[in-house]
């Protein structure tokens, strides 16, 4: 059952501690007129009654109350006070009709207005709360946000104190992952030179005449750690200029970048054996070209080093039926890229972990994995900097399905 929302509850809480108070306002109201109509009060007429008394009648004193009843009548005595008692009944009865009756349906009245204007208040006071809370979730949604900032103005009450303070805390936040980018970018750069040059001296050694057989094979392997460190380096570069607010898009179709990325990877499809089908479709979109390009590219290759893992050789993937497709469209107002391999089964709880960094399944690809663990976390970075969304859902029968979906561009 949804819960009620703060709004609502102190709505509720204004209109009923108004009801109440109406409702014990109508009480006493009662009580005192009750206790004012029977205070004992009497109607008396001065002056000596002046009829004839009937032979050995009392006189009547000459202050007595006397009533003139509807048909011309003089009463007194105990028929005057019982049409006093009577006429004091119907008073208290069109007063309780007044009182309860039309009384309450003017409270209920002026309770709903009372609720209402209550609800518009506390609109108002929880206003900047709503603000507060959009913010954190934007920046939930996306690092990128970490720029944004509540910068709330009025009175320095307990909600601007702690917009303030969501401010001190997003704007640390900041700074750290700045840094944290900096460092990772600078040290990247850094490491790139050795590498190269590394490679460099490795492939002279290895094109000398005087070169054996050892010294070759030895090149080999190094040459192939020093191309897994290239792309280390550069996943590490990529994921860290994805993190970055984009200052600059353009209109891109992902229909052109797939049937890029596809005629890009399918020599190497071929040559694990790997059926890579394409459907292009139209998905116009706006972002960066290169990081979108690298999002898709990233998908695909997944999808072709999943199926030819030691892993993904099983009786319902066998070697002749393996393949990867991947297909844009637009849904909605969404463009969208999905691509689905064949491959190992994948446990429904093993999907999230990999879209870590540095993560891969399976203690085999830990070791002798060709890919550095980056290439998802990379397609999430770049999917969350274009405020976009990454789904994957194990595939039935082995594999996976992976959707990222964009916001489409209008124009």
């Amino acid at each position: 059952m949804k819960r009620l929302t703060l709004r609502g509850r102190l709505t509720l809480i204004y209109g009923g501690l108004f009801l109440v108070a109406g409702v014990l306002l109508l009480g006493v109201t009662y009580l005192l007129f009750s206790n004012n109509l029977t205070g004992g009060y009497r109607v008396l007429v001065q002056g000596t009654y002046h009829g004839s008394p009937s032979p050995g009648a009392t006189p009547k004193p000459p202050n007595q109350l006397f009533v003139l009843n509807k048909d011309g009548d003089t009463l007194t005595g105990p028929a005057a006070e019982k049409v006093i008692q009577e006429q004091r009944e119907q008073v208290r009865r069109a007063a309780t009709k007044s009182l309860f009756t039309q009384g309450s349906i003017a409270l209920v009245v002026v309770g709903g207005l009372a609720a209402g204007f209550g609800w518009l208040v506390a609109g108002r006071v929880l206003a900047p709360l709503h603000r507060v809370t959009d913010t954190a979730r934007r920046i939930a949604a996306s690092p990128a946000a970490l720029h944004e900032r509540i910068a709330l103005r009025g009175p320095d009450d307990e909600v601007k104190n702690l917009a303030d303070a969501f401010d001190t805390m997003v704007e640390r936040l900041d700074h750290s992952f700045d840094g944290q980018r900096r460092f990772v970018a600078n040290a990247s750069h850094e490491l790139r030179t050795p590498l190269t040059l590394g490679r460099a001296l490795v492939e002279v050694a290895m094109h000398r005449r005087t070169a054996s057989a050892d010294v070759k094979e030895l090149g080999e392997s190094l040459l192939t750690i020093n191309a897994r460190h290239e792309q280390l380096i550069d996943g590490l570069l990529i994921l860290a200029d994805s993190e970055k607010q984009l200052t600059t898009v353009y209109p891109v179709n992902l229909g052109d970048i797939v049937t890029h990325v596809a005629g890009q990877l399918s020599a190497e499809a071929s040559a694990c054996g790997v059926d890579l089908i394409r459907g292009p479709g139209d998905a116009p979109t706006r972002g960066d070209a290169l990081l979108l390009e690298r999002l898709v590219h990233n998908l695909v290759e997944n999808g072709i080093r999943h199926n030819t893992d030691r892993q993904a050789i099983t009786t319902e993937s066998p070697p002749d039926d393996r393949w990867v497709r991947v297909v844009s469209k637009t849904v909605g107002d969404h463009a969208q890229v999905t691509v689905t391999n064949t491959g190992p089964d994948i446990p429904p709880y093993e999907v999230e972990s990999l879209f870590k960094p540095f993560y891969r399944l399976g203690t085999e690809r830990l070791v002798g994995g060709k890919g550095a663990g980056l290439g998802l976390s990379i397609v999430r970075s770049v999917a969350e900097a274009h405020h976009g969304t990454v789904t994957a859902t194990p595939r039935q029968g082995g594999g996976l399905e992976i959707t990222v979906s964009l916001p489409a561009d209008p124009t």
